[in-house]
């Protein structure tokens, strides 16, 4: 008599079926819809091909395309198998290597064939070919087989075939580790962990599409092997990828480096990597955002303060960020001329110095002069701090992830009983701040201890459940902030709650942050003493709304695709002529709208007003106010507003008075 297997059902139901039933019998057995829609299972938790044997009692949920974070990983995981079978298909002599799914699509990396003697690499055009070929796999519908190898007859297969990539990382897998394959109709193997969907007729031929081809080495290493990669993206249908490619698109249309030009705002060059070159209207905007935040950190009760760029490497060994960061910081001997000898010697004061990459144990040694009292806390600092890291060359992009960054930074401390009152206002002044600055949706989530941490299992559990309960108070752990838990996404030293905007074209960006941290207090030694009349360990709360003022700017940029509320842009009126006969009267009204605070140009150019009228719109100033001589003569002027059609004509002194009450900043309304 077979073995039997009790498998339990999402709604609690228990059947017995007997060893070597797969999820899709279960689904035939529960009925022919049920068998036709179920991709792939859930076996204790764990996704897994629908055709896999089960292998004892367990939980079990059947997969549909309904349930679109599974699906979408399947998906985009058989594209990537499907795409290098197409490479080899069409590239005889291209050798494999690792190809994984992504946020949204895949990629694959080949080490190309050799033609000639010399490498191959893929090219843009290629693709087109490649594309066709993996259509072509889909509409055979080819079986996808899972099979468990031994480890030595894997590394033969792979060395056979020249596959000494594949080879290489079969031999370094954990001996414990099972090495398992999926075949491709019995033709075409990879190696792979999967889980993948049950045949390749499970795709929808159109709703993938290769994008772009790059460089890549092999395992992340420039010392390795330059292989090709090759990106796609991929869907559970046309109408998901034609709406993706719509946001590429319109991604593109607001890249902010294109804007930035167009604008006139900043730029990067190679003498400064990582580093941006602001122009006198791009930190007008920098300016304008500091002078908010400033104003709203004023009125929450935050205390100002500024701190140095470099530190001694014995305070950062002591904080435990050497040990974590010590390969991104900018470090530097501490050198003293010597008089005697050519050259600079150590100074013996502390043998290096490191730029700092964050503002927070500088705040530990603030809070650390003169004595505390729990009266003095809660105590808000804060800081806009110039913070440098060494991020590597292939990262950086635009001003989104940048080597020198200012943060909006703050440290709260704290005494434990004003936790979560604490968090809670945070997250309204994050609230409002949010909402100024055009963004209207965020989610909430809160990362969860990390494998390798400080501090006792106590402590963690107390601060994750102090920043529960805050979100809680502050009534934002519904599903309409997206609330969700992230396990083993927290620092080092601490859990935190991160704030992720939905910017205009529907992306999302982790800006805002709050870290609840018990451990560099009793690392760094700060105390204040009690109502006891003891001393005691503050709380520290590490917060940021922004994140950093580039990278804020760049999402603020392609959010509102440069047309920025009037309040922040850099310009906020031309004042154009049509004639010359009205340039007494334009500079008249240039210097009222001055008076008035409006930042405002005149373009008293001899050009016809269509051409200054295109030109004014590509650098996205908000109102265009056109004067001719019947403007001149009447004292009126005609706006033309930015997205808006046609023009309104009214006197000056209306036309002031709009502009004002529209450049208001929203905390000064």
């Amino acid at each position: 008599m077979s073995e039997m297997f009790k498998i339990t059902l999402p709604d609690g139901s228990v059947r017995e079926v007997a060893a070597g039933t797969t999820p899709a019998d279960i689904a035939a057995a529960i009925g022919p819809g049920l068998a036709k829609a179920a991709i792939a299972a859930r076996v204790d938790g764990e996704l897994r091909d629908i055709m896999r044997p089960l292998e004892g009692d367990a939980h079990l949920a059947l997969v549909t395309s309904r349930d679109e974070a599974d699906a979408l990983e399947l998906a985009r995981h058989d594209y990537a198998h499907i795409l290098a079978e197409a490479v080899q298909s069409l590239f005889p002599g291209t050798q494999i290597t690792f190809g994984p799914s992504t946020d949204d699509g895949f990629y694959y990396d080949f080490a190309p064939p050799k033609i000639d003697g010399k490498d191959r690499p893929f090219t843009d055009e290629d693709l087109p070919a490649i594309e066709a070929e993996m259509r072509r796999i889909i509409a055979a519908d080819k079986p996808l087989v899972r099979e468990a190898w031994s480890r030595a007859d894997l590394i033969r297969r792979w060395t056979e075939q020249g596959e000494t990539f594949k080879a290489e990382w079969a031999a370094e897998l954990p001996g414990d580790e099972p090495l398992t394959v999926y075949w491709s109709g019995g033709e075409w193997l990879d190696m792979c962990r999967g889980p993948h969907l049950a045949s390749t007729g499970k795709l929808d031929p159109q709703a993938f599409k290769l994008t772009r081809v790059s460089g890549a080495y092999w395992r992340g290493d420039q010392n390795n092997a330059m292989l090709s990669r090759i990106y796609g993206t991929g869907w559970l249908n046309k109408k998901q990828l034609d709406a993706h490619l719509l946001r590429l698109e319109e991604a593109a249309k607001r890249d902010h480096r294109k804007i930035a030009q167009e604008m006139d705002l900043f730029h990067l060059q190679s003498e400064a990597q990582g580093s941006v070159f602001w122009h006198p209207k791009g930190y007008l905007l920098w300016r304008q955002l500091e002078a908010y935040m400033r104003r709203k950190l004023d009125a929450a009760d935050y205390q100002e303060v500024k701190t140095p760029q470099l530190m001694d490497s014995r305070q950062w060994e002591a904080s435990g960020h050497w040990g974590k960061y010590r390969e991104n910081m900018f470090v530097v001997p501490d050198e003293v001329p010597n008089v005697e000898e050519e050259g600079p010697v150590l100074s013996g004061q502390g043998d290096l110095m490191a730029l700092k990459p964050m503002n927070c144990p500088a705040h530990v040694l603030i809070f650390r002069q003169g004595i505390k009292s729990y009266r003095d806390l809660p105590l808000r600092l804060a800081e806009f701090g110039c913070c440098h890291r060494n991020e590597p060359h292939g990262a950086l992009h635009g001003i989104m992830r940048v080597r020198q960054f200012t943060q909006d930074d703050a440290h709260i401390f704290c005494r434990e009983d004003q936790i979560v009152e604490e968090v809670r206002l945070f997250c309204n002044l994050l609230d409002e701040i949010y909402k100024d600055l055009g963004f209207e949706s965020y989610a909430i989530k809160l990362a969860l201890r990390p494998e390798k941490r400080f501090g006792t299992e106590a402590m963690w559990d107390r601060a994750e459940q102090n920043l529960r309960d805050a979100v809680a108070q502050a009534g934002r752990a519904g599903p309409e902030y997206g609330w969700e838990e992230l396990p083993g996404e927290g620092a080092f030293y601490s859990p935190k709650l991160e704030f992720h905007l939905t910017d205009a074209i529907g992306r999302t960006w982790q800006c805002g942050t709050i870290q609840l941290d018990y451990v560099l207090p009793e690392r760094l030694d700060a105390s204040y003493v009690g109502e006891d009349g003891e001393r005691h360990r503050p709380v520290m709360l590490h917060r940021a709304i922004l994140g950093t003022f580039e990278r804020f700017l760049g999402i603020l940029i392609e959010h509102h695709a440069g047309r920025f509320p009037l309040w922040l842009a850099p310009v906020q009126a031309v004042i154009a002529t049509i004639v010359s006969d009205a340039d007494e009267y334009a500079r008249a009204a240039t210097a009222r709208l001055e008076a008035a605070g409006i930042r405002v140009e005149t373009d008293l150019r001899n050009e016809k007003i269509n051409y200054k009228v295109r030109e004014h719109s590509l650098a996205k100033v908000p109102h265009l106010l056109v004067i001719g001589k019947r403007e001149a003569e009447e004292g009126t002027v005609a706006i033309r507003t930015l997205g808006r059609e046609g023009q309104r004509v009214m006197p000056l002194d209306e036309a002031i008075a709009m502009l004002r009450a529209e450049a208001t900043p929203p905390d000064l309304r």
